[in-house]
């Protein structure tokens, strides 16, 4: 392994502890040694996600001693045998999706960090060397650290799956989730007409603040209130999906890429075959999809929303605030501190 500064034998990490509750715990691990073709990450700052969520949820023995986190940004400190060691010393963006190089071919489950391979919620991590590319300068590394899982979803969703380009009519539901914004923002830069639902009015004014044309409650009629659509992207789920369908113009495209209130929803198949529309599913992104992600972010000068940000040692109140979704915006967990933050 080469090394660009002296690597230490332990590390702090959020530890999934497995069992009822699935409660997690910052404690001392070893730090993971890079196996072949690998890089190793000193972690700055580290994104949550939903899926982090899951993943406690499961609270059986599958996840215990399991590193939680997907997304990050840090520097490469060491590199395995083979792998170019141009890259130490290099702040990245970690690319949270292991092993999807074929946008067109997903895997049948695509793998993320952070299950059942270790994640970034901790001070190092190794991952492939090809999973970690520059990130976009423009960022902060807070901003940077909400990219990752979040948005290459909304990317792949809108432009690989959905066909969203400029002047398309998009309505994504769930204003207040993290992918959701982001989507919102994307599409925005795209150049399509964004509207966007959610159950509380101060998400549909953060949504507006984010690019949104127009917002509608839960309980509203969509297609009365906004007229047909040509995309709709939910994450939703059973409650949102037979309304998501009505609110197409026939002909329309409805992408799913969640069930964040519900899996399972009866249908009437005739909103599908009267009207035409199609239905497809996306999850995660593949790797060039991701590359396109970061480009579109950084020639539009795309700047994540951040709802809040909490120290590693504070990281059971970073995944309250996401599973309650007090805050705003993607939070992100801090790992390392600079040395005027230390003094702050």
């Amino acid at each position: 392994m080469i090394e660009q500064t002296p690597i230490p034998r332990l590390m702090r990490a959020a530890v999934c502890e497995g069992g009822p509750g699935g409660r997690v715990v910052v404690r001392e691990v070893p730090v993971p040694v890079p196996g072949p073709g690998e890089v190793l990450l000193r972690v700055d700052r580290a994104g949550l996600n939903r899926h982090d969520l899951f993943v406690l949820d499961r609270a059986d023995d599958t996840v215990r001693g399991l590193v939680l986190g997907s997304d990050a940004v840090g520097e490469v400190v060491a590199c395995s045998p083979g792998v170019d060691d141009a890259m130490l010393g290099r702040s990245v963006i970690v690319n949270p999706c292991l092993g999807w190089s074929d946008p067109a071919r997903p895997p049948l489950v695509p793998e993320v960090l952070g299950d059942p391979r270790p994640g970034t919620l901790a001070e190092y991590v190794a991952l492939p060397w090809e999973n970690v590319v520059p990130a976009p300068a423009h960022l902060k590394p807070d901003e940077a650290a909400g990219l990752g899982l979040a948005a290459m979803t909304a990317y792949r969703a809108l432009f690989s799956q959905g066909g969203v380009a400029d002047g398309t009519r998009v309505l994504i539901t769930g204003a207040g989730g993290g992918v959701a914004g982001l989507a919102i923002t994307l599409a925005h830069a795209a150049g399509a007409w964004v509207a966007t639902t959610s159950r509380s009015t101060r998400a549909l004014e953060h949504a507006a603040a984010l690019g949104a044309d127009a917002g509608v409650l839960d309980a509203a009629d969509w297609s009365a209130e906004l007229g047909a659509v040509d995309v709709v992207l939910d994450s939703v789920g059973a409650p949102a999906f037979p309304r998501a369908l009505r609110a197409l113009r026939p002909g329309g495209r409805l992408v799913s890429f969640g069930a964040t209130v519900g899996a399972l929803t009866a249908l009437d198949l005739r909103d599908l075959f009267f009207r035409q529309v199609s239905v497809t599913g996306s999850s995660m992104a593949s790797a060039p999809e991701f590359a396109a992600m970061l480009a579109f972010v950084e020639r539009h000068r795309i700047r994540p929303p951040v709802g809040a940000v909490h120290d590693l040692d504070d990281v059971e109140t970073a995944l309250a605030d996401l599973r309650d979704g007090a805050s705003l915006g993607k939070v992100v967990v801090r790992i390392t501190r600079t040395a005027t933050e230390e003094k702050r």
